[in-house]
């Protein structure tokens, strides 16, 4: 009689052993979740893909996965439970750790891998590009494409990967080899990591998010202060957010790396930081005791948004620890520029800007946005994923000329608005919860709405400071129906 196969162990296997036999279960068809398959079958393991859904963009992948010999399974339920006969589990990050098929997994003593943690393992032994990993609340993306801005202007083939760009498996095992990579990462990716060891790392910034997932504030920060573990040169944190100085502190790092923080005051030594108008370093110079060295200034950027500079500030950090020149930050940040939907000017018109930060999609980067502005039409709203906007409103109601209320969790926002901002007006556009044009009608309600209250001097900034996936596909839909929207109110559709 059959009975069940024996396990196989795969700690210590790497991108140049036999993976012939390993049964490998991959959790999710995402972009991460489909290059762990393609690369699981290139290294000769018998994978086997389960996920509730897939996007369309991906079917033509699924079809060509299958014929190179991958089982895949998508339907309702495909993820309810851990199949048989498993070596191992690559999880996509947005599986919860009490999930039924991690739970099944930890219970039979399945290792459980994330994609970043199956892509750590499969770097090329003989010449492993070094890794300069970013994780934080806000500001994430826009940092690591800083990053690989820089990088790039040094003459290093560079890439952007991770939670963002390529898939961190694809980018390790490209035939190419890249010289660095710079890696984005979130605390759902960083959960399911164990063995990474990063060049240089930082954490932007901690604040309230993704309650939903997490029972506590203190299960997100430890996860994000994961990023630390092992870290090879630099631990790299935001003077102005304590909580990330303490997780440099208590990380286990390998000796001889440094902790570098980051201000946008003057630096003291060991830190990066801004004086008068230029951003300088006073950690990475042999006479950081006594000066500084110029990086670029204000005006090099494409924002002086206080966020936007002290994102500009960490990339610069960790190029610098990888021993990147002066030169090559400032011509890396002069070149770039943010993806749209981050503190994009739609229009100016009749002496009111009205700005798109749909990317602001947590109260903490909603209030990085505000502090930009003064004073401001409040566009805000939609899901709120378990976290509170009392501390938001506390800090920036006095800038407020108004606010204007859209989305499921438009109510949460109102109340701190009554309890904290009685005196600014607020608008709440009903509206049903379907997205399309249901969705563009909303915004011109909604940029309606902000006309009728916005003065001559005046921003209004669509900073929603929730998820937008109640009215919208993605913050980037909202984005684009708002500059619509906008574009049409001031006549230059």
């Amino acid at each position: 009689m059959g009975g069940p196969a024996v396990s196989r162990d795969v700690s210590t296997l790497g991108r140049t052993d036999a993976w012939d036999g390993v049964r490998a279960v991959v959790a999710g068809f995402g972009a991460s979740g489909a290059a762990a398959v393609d690369n699981l079958l290139h290294l000769g393991a018998d994978v086997h893909a389960v996920a509730e859904s897939v996007s369309p963009k991906l079917l033509e992948r699924v079809e060509l996965l299958e014929v190179l010999g991958a089982r895949i399974d998508i339907h309702e339920g495909a993820t309810a439970a851990l199949p048989d006969d498993v070596d191992v589990l690559v999880v996509s990050p947005g599986f919860r750790p009490d999930a039924p098929i991690i739970v099944a997994a930890r219970e039979r003593g399945v290792p459980v891998w994330g994609e970043v943690e199956l892509a750590w393992r499969l770097r090329d032994p003989e010449q492993p590009a070094p890794w300069l990993c970013v994780t934080g609340t806000n500001g994430k993306t826009t940092t690591v494409q800083m990053l690989d801005s820089i990088l790039r202007a040094a003459g290093l083939r560079s890439v952007a990967a991770g939670n963002v760009g390529l898939p961190l498996t694809e980018a390790v095992m490209d035939p190419e080899p890249y010289d660095v990579i710079a890696v984005e990462l979130s605390s759902f990716q960083l959960h399911y990591t164990d063995s990474m060891s990063a060049e240089s790392a930082v954490v932007l910034n901690v604040a309230e998010d993704h309650l939903d997932w997490y029972d506590s504030m203190d299960d997100y920060a430890r996860d994000k202060g994961r990023i630390y573990t092992n870290v090879q040169r630099a631990c790299v944190y935001n003077v102005a957010d304590p909580a990330t100085e303490e997780l440099v502190r208590e990380a286990d790092v390998i000796e001889g790396a440094r902790a570098i923080g980051f201000t946008l005051g003057t630096p003291a030594v060991g830190m990066l930081g801004v004086v008068e108008d230029i951003l300088v370093d006073r950690a990475f110079i042999e006479e950081r005791s006594t000066s500084a060295a110029e990086l670029c200034t204000l005006d090099d950027l494409a924002s002086s948004a206080p966020h936007f500079v002290a994102n500009a500030l960490a990339a610069a950090a960790l190029a610098r620890a990888h021993g990147i020149s002066q030169a090559a930050v400032r011509d890396g940040l002069k070149a770039f520029r943010p993806d749209g939907h981050r503190i994009a000017v739609v229009a100016e018109h009749d002496g009111i800007t009205w700005v798109d930060d749909s990317k602001a999609t947590n109260p903490h980067a909603a209030a990085s946005s505000l502090a930009a502005f003064e004073p401001v039409v409040w566009v805000a709203g939609g899901l709120a994923k378990g976290a509170a906007f009392d501390e938001l409103v506390t800090a920036v109601g006095g800038r407020l000329r108004a606010a204007v209320l859209i989305g499921r969790d438009r109510q949460v926002i109102a109340d701190a608005l009554s309890r904290h901002a009685p005196d600014v007006p607020v608008f709440q556009v009903e509206s049903p919860e379907t997205g399309g044009a249901v969705g563009d009608d909303l915004m011109r309600r909604v940029v309606a709405a902000a006309a009728e209250v916005a003065q001559a001097g005046d921003t209004v900034l669509l900073a929603p400071g929730c998820a937008s996936m109640d009215q919208f596909t993605d913050y980037a839909a909202r984005g684009d129906a708002f500059a619509a929207a906008v574009r049409e109110h001031v006549g230059t559709s």
